[in-house]
Parts: structure tokens; sequence; C-alpha cells
């Protein structure tokens, strides 16, 4: 039952997490010169562009959020390998809280930022925006939800059209997949409406969005005693189920 019941809410919040990184992505390609600190695919490249020669582009800010998202990625793995095995609600509090934690910095840098020669501020917003990124990627990497990635979509994309009934498929988790794409498109159109007044406007949002998320954590019951499988703990079903407890004398 309390496995049925987070299949139901996990992903609800995920939903959220996917929201804001269309907010962070209409702000680090916006506001930040052309860079992505949610989405390294398309850093990736941007790198190669600016290292091309193309203008517009900077190798550096590219580079920076690069490695800040790995290190954030790096903190998000040893924060489950530690905590997930002593509660599955612990480590994800944890990672989502300091990922809200990067986004409060984030915006709290990004007051009075007005231009790219701002350097500054610049790649203080590149490396906490990239930093949570990281550390979110690495979580939602250990959680697993299919279709939940909750920062890149082409793979969700590709499923939604390769497994459709019109390719032979059986639509598996379409609405997941369409749910995943549209909060992503809501995040980014919010996030560049909000550019337009501030960039602090829009960290603020995402910020606020993500604060939501670990609310939803902290204070459902159906998410807060459940153990992962990445905890390795074994559930006892004798204990939780009567029914399974009676038949297992049975048994004896």
């Amino acid at each position: 039952m309390q496995e049925a019941r987070q299949e139901r809410v996990l992903p609800l919040l995920l939903y959220l997490f996917t929201a804001v990184t269309g907010l962070v992505d209409a702000v680090s390609y916006i506001a930040l010169g052309h860079v992505f600190t949610a989405n390294m695919t398309g850093n990736v490249v941007f790198l190669g562009f600016a290292l091309a020669g193309v203008p517009g582009l900077s190798a550096l800010g590219s580079l920076t959020a690069l490695a800040a998202f790995l290190v954030g990625a790096l903190i998000g793995g040893r924060l489950a390998a530690t905590l997930a095995p002593l509660s599955g609600n612990r480590w994800r509090m944890t990672a989502f809280g300091s990922e809200a934690v990067l986004l409060l910095g984030a915006t709290l840098a990004s007051i009075g930022y007005v231009s790219v020669p701002d350097t500054t501020r610049l790649y203080a917003v590149i490396i906490l925006t990239a930093l949570a990124m990281g550390l979110r990627n690495a979580t939602v990497r250990k959680i697993a939800q299919p279709d939940l990635t909750t920062t890149v979509l082409t793979l969700t994309i590709t499923g939604l059209a390769a497994d459709s009934s019109f390719a032979g498929g059986s639509n598996p988790r379409w609405q997941r997949r369409v749910m995943s794409i549209l909060c992503m498109f809501a995040g980014a159109v919010v996030g560049a409406l909000l550019l337009r007044h501030s960039l602090a406007l829009s960290l603020g949002a995402a910020t606020f969005v993500s604060v939501c998320g670990v609310a939803a954590f902290y204070g459902n019951p159906r998410l807060k005693w459940d153990e992962t499988p990445i905890s390795g703990k074994v559930r006892n079903d004798t204990q939780s189920s009567p029914i399974s407890a009676k038949t297992n004398h049975d048994k004896d």
C-alpha cells in the first residue's frame, strides 16, 4: 500500500522540479550569456561553438557551468551513498533542500545584476545554479522514476513517439511523458516572462517552487517512512500486513 501511494505522489513532486529546470534554463540561456546550467548536452555543444569562435558565446562561461555541475553531481552522489541507506526520505529532503538553498543563494547573488559585463554576479549565478542542477540530477538518477529525469527531454520525446500506437507500441506512461514536457515548457515560458522584469524574480520563482517541493516531501506522510531500492533494506511484509503474517504462519 505504501509503495503504491509513493508511486502516485513522487511523480507529482518531480513535475515541480521539472518546471524549475525550465525556469533555470530560461535564466541561464537568456540572461547569463548563452550558457546552460541545467542542460549539459546544450552546454557541451555551446562550448564547442565558443571554442570554434562563434560570436556571442563564452567558453569560460560554459566551462564554469560544466565544472560546477560536475561538482554538484559529485555532492549528490555522496549524499545518496551516505544518507539513502539510513533513510530514503532524509536523503531526498537533504538533496532537494540543498538545491533550494543553492537557488536561494543564486537569487540573492542576482539582485542588482544588470548585464553580462557584471562578471562577479554572472559567475556567481552560473556556479550556484549549476551546482543545484548537478546535485538534483544525481539525486533524480538514484530515484530512477521512468521518464522523469526532470532535466532532459530528448529520450522522453523519443519514447513518446517510438512507443506510440502509431509506431506499433502500447503508449506506456504517455501521460507522464506529456506532463514532463508541459512542465518544462511552462517553466521556460514563465522564466522568460519574469526575466523582462528582473533576473532575481525568475530565480526567486525557481527557488519558491523548489521550496514547495521540499515542503511536500517533509509534510507528506506517504513519503516519510518509505525505503528506496538504493537503501538496500528489505521490507518486512509480515509486520506490515496481518494477512501476510497469517499466510506465513499457515505455511509453517
